[in-house]
């Protein structure tokens, strides 16, 4: 079966022939390859009832990696559960002109944290007015998930925004939208105020590098041709209750670059992959040399340390825990099942746990044989492993 790992190896050589690895890029390369291998080391389990044995491998747990995005994912929407109102939520989407992709490569953490602070700061500038939300200086309660790709791969470099209906007010009261429960601003303005706060924090930046050495986007020139630029802000249908918000936002929490569903054929020369092809969810086929498609995969491994899901105002850390219960107070809304209140790692842990234990023969309980370590030191990006590990036979009872 086709998937990244195996693009990664086939094209690998052909690939590091031309081109070099920053760091990020390099860990998500070797972990990508070793996810799931005997190269991570794991188990053997063997259910005592009717004899079945298999090895169990271990995940490499890479954020880039598509075989670990899932139980990631579940992981992170168990911790949502607590956190969700019973309100109405929107989904808006804050686009950046695709001029502005060469400074991304240039500086991709300067562009990244730029990007999330415009619209964290537009959303609180338009929550914090009357004429929107009819009171002053509210709280609003926001996720904003970082997306860097298209379809096909390229650099398209978005925000997504998971945001409820209403703020909380000063003195603890919930404030609905007053032009209606499910509305919160026009795209209009969303964009204006957008376009406004990322362009005086490019003129700073500007200030700060020589134009002639940088960027095009930091002359003056450039700056004023990215003022006259569109800039979407695209508001979809609201959501309906916290169970589908939840769905939804789950959808674009983990998502990687590509999905190995995704991932159709693979030879030495060219990916095959399926793309979205129309808003009904129709497919098509879009076909890619092997080392094309590794580089555009390549360019959305995120630098170490950054952050693609942060949460703001009512959900900001700093103060959720208190803030929170006011909302929820405000809105009588009765406490979270102590089930949703369970820490992400012991739930995993024991939904793990059930499904690798259990034999998928007859359903019995399975238990350890025996144990493999894997490998100190993954090989470099490119190299296969010098002496492949093979499990050690189970000695017969």
């Amino acid at each position: 079966m086709a998937d990244l790992a195996q693009v990664l190896r086939l094209g690998g050589a052909a690939y590091l022939h031309d081109h070099t690895l920053n760091t990020a890029q390099a860990r998500a390369w070797r972990a990508i390859c070793a996810c799931r291998t005997v190269a991570l080391g794991g188990q053997q389990l063997v259910c005592a009832a009717c004899g079945h044995q298999h090895w169990h491998y271990h995940s490499c747990r890479n954020r880039h990696c598509p075989q670990c995005g899932a139980r990631a994912k579940d992981r992170w929407l168990r911790g949502r559960l607590a956190e969700v109102l019973d309100v109405p939520y929107v989904h808006l989407v804050f686009t950046l002109p695709h001029e502005l992709n060469s400074l991304y490569r240039a500086d991709p953490r300067w562009l990244i944290q730029t990007l999330f602070a415009s619209v964290a700061g537009t959303l609180d500038d338009l929550a914090a007015q009357a004429r929107w939300m009819g009171t002053t200086g509210g709280q609003p309660a926001f996720s904003l998930v970082l997306h860097t790709w298209s379809q096909d791969l390229r650099q398209h470099l978005h925000l997504h925004a998971v945001m409820a209906c209403g703020v909380l007010g000063t003195h603890g009261q919930w404030h609905v939208p007053p032009r209606a429960p499910d509305f919160l601003f026009p795209v209009r303005a969303l964009s204006g105020v957008f376009r406004g706060k990322f362009m005086q924090a490019l003129r700073r930046r500007a200030g700060q590098i020589d134009a002639s050495q940088g960027d095009a986007n930091l002359s003056e020139a450039g700056r004023k041709a990215l003022y006259r630029h569109a800039w979407v802000v695209y508001a979809k249908a609201p959501l309906g209750g916290p169970a589908q918000v939840l769905d939804y936002l789950s959808r674009y929490s983990h998502r990687t670059a590509i999905g190995n569903e995704r991932i159709q054929a693979v030879s030495a020369q060219e990916v095959c992959f399926s793309v979205r092809a129309d808003d009904q969810g129709g497919k098509r086929r879009m076909r890619l040399p092997i080392t094309e498609f590794i580089r555009r995969f390549l360019q959305h491994v995120l630098p170490d340390g950054v952050q693609r899901i942060r949460h703001y105002g009512v959900l900001a850390n700093g103060c959720k825990k208190t803030q929170l219960a006011q909302a929820r107070e405000a809105l009588q809304q009765p406490a979270p099942n102590p089930l949703a209140l369970e820490s992400a790692q012991a739930f995993m842990a024991r939904v793990a746990q059930t499904q690798i234990h259990t034999c998928p023969a007859c359903h019995g309980p399975l238990h350890v044989a025996q144990t493999l370590a894997g490998l100190r030191h993954l090989p470099p990006p490119g190299q296969a492993m010098v002496q492949p590990l093979t499990p050690p036979a189970r000695a017969p009872p």
